[in-house]
């Protein structure tokens, strides 16, 4: 009988540790994916803003 409750005591706190880490997991992941969309956005903006900031020579020595 004591070992069937240690069992399901084990059961239980397996289950809440897992939930825990699937959680922390989780959260970590979606933190690396924003990361990594808001550094190619950055980039992209970057960019937009450079395009459209330059002085009128350098544009022409570019299309040329």
């Amino acid at each position: 009988m004591s070992r069937t409750v240690w069992t399901v005591i084990g059961v239980i706190v397996a289950v809440i540790v897992a939930w825990f880490l699937v959680d922390v997991l989780f959260s970590l992941l979606w933190f690396i994916g924003k990361l990594a969309i808001v550094a190619v956005v950055a980039v992209v903006v970057f960019f937009a803003l450079r395009y459209f900031v330059r002085r009128p020579d350098e544009q022409k020595s570019i299309e040329r």
